[in-house]
């Protein structure tokens, strides 16, 4: 199984390292997928299908996948092409497949109709029971100009959303968000405060530039602000010739401890590296085969014991509510 090296390995020494088993007491497990969308929404759903069977054989109540889940096509037009209704084929197969496996699935960057030349990048979350439980239309838009020379206009073919979402779930209150809301506090700080949010959910796309600098930094950060888990689920790899995207995706505590990793391309490579130069070069091409670099699960649990702690400790809601800024004479 191509999850084994990266989720199991990795995750295991993640999670007895920031977490002693003997402080959890109340835990559900939570699945974060990591793939490389290509413009075949056939091809596409047979991963995720993989993913979601992996998750489950995990004992995993919940997957999360990135953003561009179902479809990434090479020029921006393409995603408005394929776009199409929340009760269309694309999102009802997806509801057959939580059904059938009895799984919560958080589907990010769903490419939702609007008119005939734009969408929504919609974050859907779907119940064990094949159900639409609720739905979050992406509200910042990437218009950047990333160094290197790549541009992106994401708002010339998308509408922003307008409302901030979160749902219950049997992993907690989950707070929806996708990728470039990541740069923007405010939203995070709403779904903790005023929507009671536990875990948030960060489906992404990141560009291997941005996410290079960026990632990891503004993920943790949201978590310790927030004093939430943090799912974050990250394309990687080279989708097209024109499009490539990070990787590493993460599971964070409240804390702000990473407690799941799935390697992007880079750590996967140095980690070949070590194997290639031990004396395990017959293994790796069973654990490592070369098309599932970018591809695979991490698990975690969330332990609702330590995020009770966390915000008990700490109590950053009740100072944030006695506190009034004023501006300077």
């Amino acid at each position: 199984m191509n999850t084994w090296f990266a989720s199991v390995d990795l995750t295991k020494a993640s999670l007895s390292t920031q977490i002693p088993m003997a402080t959890v007491k109340k835990t559900v497990r939570v699945a974060a997928a990591q793939m490389t969308s290509v413009n075949d929404l056939m091809a596409n759903f047979n991963t995720c299908s993989r993913l979601v069977q992996e998750a489950a054989s995990a004992g995993a109540k919940l997957i999360c996948f990135p953003e561009n889940f179902s479809y990434m096509g090479e020029k921006s037009g393409d995603s408005v092409k394929i776009a199409e209704s929340l009760d269309g084929p694309v999102m009802q197969r997806y509801c057959s497949l939580a059904r059938d496996t009895n799984m919560w699935l958080s589907l990010g960057g769903f490419q939702e109709r609007f008119d005939d030349t734009h969408l929504y990048n919609t974050h859907v979350v779907i119940d064990d029971t094949g159900m639409i439980q609720s739905t979050y239309q992406k509200m910042h838009l990437f218009d950047v100009d990333v160094p290197g020379g790549s541009s992106y206009k994401e708002s010339s073919f998308t509408v922003p959303g307008k409302n901030i979402v979160s749902v219950d779930s049997p992993v907690g209150r989950l707070g929806l968000t996708v990728c470039y809301d990541l740069r923007f506090p405010k939203i995070y700080q709403q779904l903790r405060f005023d929507q009671k949010a536990q875990v948030i959910l960060v489906p992404s796309a990141f560009t291997t530039v941005t996410g290079e600098a960026h990632w990891e930094i503004l993920l943790r950060a949201r978590a310790i602000e927030t004093q939430c888990y943090v799912i974050a689920a990250s394309q990687a790899g080279k989708h097209n010739e024109k499009r490539e995207s990070y990787g590493d995706t993460l599971i964070i505590d409240p804390w702000g401890s990473v407690v799941g990793r799935l390697p992007g391309e880079d750590l996967v490579l140095d980690l070949l590296h070590l194997f290639l130069i031990s004396s395990e070069c017959s293994l790796i091409h069973l654990l490592l085969p070369a098309d599932r670099f970018s591809t695979g699960i991490t698990v975690a649990d969330i332990d609702f014991s330590l995020l009770e702690s966390v915000r008990t400790k700490m109590p950053i809601d009740k100072v944030k509510t006695q506190t009034h800024l004023t501006k300077p004479e």
